[in-house]
């Protein structure tokens, strides 16, 4: 993420610089295309300032934060953030979900196929997946009643599958290297 930090009434530390940069690496996971950020720091009486403007990946995202310390401002604002992108990204997810899983029903009707031999039922579904991670992918089970998630993890680029167990939890089949 291309990071721009601005101070205002405030010297400039590197050390803030750093904190914010390393803070906002974070949210790359959830942007897919490049994005840009603009932080804005500044200090006022006591009061100090965090804004940050987020650009990219089809949406704008500003969260502003005021506290008596830099770095609680910073990372108060960070989090409003990160669940603005979170809910920005869930929404996205389902509005494009709605139309493909109808389309996979009629698919997966019509791939039925019968083995005249032995007459055991073959089902055969294609599955779209894309490049995610765990923590995202359980995001994703959660929203879906499905059993499983074929997806690619996004930082070993290989296969996954997550599934759901009988208790509740989930477990993740990976291919061992």
């Amino acid at each position: 993420m291309q990071t721009s930090v601005t101070f205002k009434n405030l010297d400039p530390s590197e050390n803030l610089k750093s904190y914010v940069r390393d803070k906002l690496d974070r949210f790359d996971k959830y942007l897919y295309n490049p994005a840009e950020a603009n932080v804005v720091l500044s200090v006022e009486k006591f009061r100090h300032m965090a804004e940050i403007n987020i650009t990219g990946d089809r949406l704008n995202i500003y969260g502003k934060e005021v506290t008596e310390d830099m770095y609680s401002a910073i990372d108060m604002v960070l989090d409003k953030i990160e669940t603005q992108i979170k809910k920005n990204k869930q929404k996205i997810r389902k509005h494009r979900s709605g139309s493909k899983s109808r389309a996979k029903d009629i698919i997966a009707e019509d791939a039925l196929y019968l083995d005249e031999e032995t007459t055991t039922k073959i089902r055969v579904m294609d599955i779209e997946y894309k490049p995610m991670d765990v923590e995202e992918a359980i995001m994703q089970m959660e929203l879906v009643t499905n059993n499983f998630l074929v997806f690619t993890n996004a930082r070993t680029d290989q296969v996954n599958v997550l599934y759901r167990r009988k208790d509740g939890d989930y477990g993740l089949i990976q291919p061992s290297i």
